[in-house]
């Protein structure tokens, strides 16, 4: 075996040990770009989780993406630098989702609406929100700061609303 591939299965013994004794690592160790498929199972237990009422949305077409990140000024809204990620189509109106978290720990939301489901954001029709539902305008370019979009999190499961806004 190489050296690389010994890390590596070392690595993976360390997570599986570390999930069967039932502990986390920390947000800092998380691996980045994990895809999940939409459950509300981590938001009916103990968490931790974020069970996120999404309100204003224009219409059903297209998909919500919804993504988290870690709480850090290195991480936020950086392309691939996103945690979990969860797709769902879009229900004018509200919805809710829930968005398992890895850890306790520091954390923002970001979500866009992709109307026409193409994959690419569209300033002029795609919506977008973000967690604590910071204001955005033409100076931060729907970019609000790490410090206005954090949140902490323990263990629960923790409820939010966030409102979608557009064009």
């Amino acid at each position: 075996m190489t050296i690389t591939r010994n890390l590596r299965l070392s690595g993976a013994a360390l997570l599986g040990a570390l999930t069967a004794l039932g502990l986390s690592m920390p947000a800092s160790a998380q691996q980045y770009r994990q895809e999940l498929r939409h459950s509300i199972a981590p938001c009916q237990g103990a968490g931790p989780a974020v069970w996120i009422n999404i309100t204003d949305i224009e219409s059903s077409s297209g998909t919500l993406r919804i993504q988290l990140y870690r709480g850090t000024r290195e991480d936020w809204l950086e392309s691939g630098r996103w945690l979990h990620r969860i797709e769902v189509p879009a229900r004018q109106g509200s919805r809710q989702v829930c968005m398992p978290v890895p850890a306790a720990g520091d954390y923002a939301i970001a979500i866009r609406h992709d109307v026409n489901g193409n994959g690419s954001t569209d300033l002029r029709t795609d919506g977008g929100g973000m967690s604590n539902n910071p204001s955005i305008n033409i100076f931060n370019l729907g970019r609000p700061s790490i410090d206005r979009t954090r949140f902490s999190i323990g263990r629960e499961v923790k409820t939010m609303s966030i409102r979608m806004r557009y064009m």
